[in-house]
């Protein structure tokens, strides 16, 4: 497939896969208030099968991430929307997600889902509303998974960890 990439002040959002870093997302993920603890080989394995897009900083520094978990043709949810402090208050979240739903694919989607603690006003600009018929909706919930089993704690990052793609196929 061909790259998707968009420039900015020399920010650079791209879902080429070797621009992800694994030891800088699972830094971000594993502090955010929807996935505390989530071990890297969940991020890696996650990040490889999804639609992930990452956030460039003008140095090439690893600044934030979404991904789009998706068809590409009829449904799309969007999730794990996050900008490195360091280089929040510039606008970057909104740019990420203004950019991720002027591509193609997912404006052709018939739905899309996300959920968020906070952030409604940045995600109602881009046309998401509360649920129509919520009593349609369903989930399994399984608070804290990352916690429940101590044999899933996750080893700190080496900094050697494997390429997205090969991570999450446990090669």
């Amino acid at each position: 497939m061909q790259e998707n990439s968009f420039e900015r002040s020399g920010y650079r959002i791209t879902d080429q896969r070797s621009a992800f870093d694994l030891a800088s997302a699972h830094r971000l993920l594993s502090t955010s208030y929807w996935s505390p603890g989530i071990p890297p080989e969940t991020v890696a394995k996650a990040a490889a099968n999804a639609w992930t897009f990452c956030l460039l900083a003008p140095d090439g520094e690893f600044a934030g991430m979404a991904r789009f978990i998706t068809d590409r043709a009829t449904f799309a949810y969007l999730a794990d929307v996050i900008i490195d402090p360091a280089h929040r208050g510039h606008g970057l979240g909104k740019w990420l997600v203004e950019c991720l739903h002027s591509l193609p694919e997912i404006q052709a989607c018939r739905r899309l889902m996300l959920m968020t603690a906070d952030a409604q006003p940045l995600y109602a600009r881009f046309g998401y509303t509360p649920l129509k018929s919520p009593e349609r909706a369903m989930e399994v919930s399984r608070p804290d998974p990352y916690r429940a089993d101590p044999l899933r704690q996750a080893a700190p990052l080496t900094g050697a960890e494997p390429a997205m793609d090969r991570a999450a196929s446990g090669d």
